[in-house]
Formats: structure tokens, C-alpha cells, sequence
């Protein structure tokens, strides 16, 4: 039998309690609230990797891919499956090439805005 006086024990006595809330509390909490959840404003999400660098080998060419972001498989032999291989791989490149392709999308918005 338990005694509900007893004070309830920490499953880790000692331990630091983590400062996140636990994964899927955000979206559980935005639908709680009506919102939307986390993901729902960022422009990646729903994206690959093939998606974003094709985008951006049409956009810039890859000459000027090559140019704003100096790595090899931009610049020699480059190719959209040479460079999904070295992404992947890669965590600085990946971060990089998401960078640009967030800039692009920021001019995109930028030129549509002005001709209106």
C-alpha cells in the first residue's frame, strides 16, 4: 500500500530537470490554443535538400553558386547529385546552403514587392 502522505521522490535526485518541455509540447500547445505549430511559418519544412539546391542551380547558375558559396561541388564537375552527396555529409555546407537559399527567397519577395 502507498501512503499519500510520503513526499514524491525525483525519478533523478541530483540531476539537473531539463530545460526544454518535452518534444511535441510546442504543437500540442499551439493546437490547444487554435495556433498553428511550430514548423507552420518556416520555409523550409516540407523541403529536400535535391528541392533547395535545384532551386538554387536554376536561380544563380552554377558559376555563381559556386562563387557565393565556395565549395567543390560547386565549382568542379558540379551536379545536383554530387552535391546532395556531399551536403548530406556536411552539416556546415547544408547550413550554408539553406542560408542562401533563404536569401534568395527573401529577394524574390523583395522583387515581387516592388512591382506592384
Amino acid at each position: 500500500m502507498s501512503d499519500d502522505k510520503t513526499p514524491r521522490q525525483d525519478p533523478a535526485p541530483g540531476l539537473p530537470k531539463p530545460d526544454h518541455p518535452p518534444r511535441g509540447a510546442a504543437t500540442r500547445a499551439a493546437s490547444e490554443r487554435g495556433g498553428q505549430p511550430a514548423q507552420a511559418r518556416n520555409p523550409l519544412h516540407g523541403l529536400t535538400l535535391e528541392a533547395i539546391v535545384t532551386a538554387l542551380a536554376d536561380h544563380y547558375g552554377w558559376d555563381e553558386l559556386g562563387h557565393r558559396i565556395p565549395i567543390r561541388c560547386f565549382n568542379v564537375d558540379p551536379s545536383v547529385g554530387s552535391s546532395l552527396k556531399f551536403l548530406r555529409k556536411t552539416p556546415w555546407a547544408r547550413e550554408k546552403v539553406e542560408g542562401l537559399y533563404l536569401f534568395m527567397l527573401r529577394e524574390e519577395r523583395r522583387a515581387g514587392s516592388q512591382k506592384s
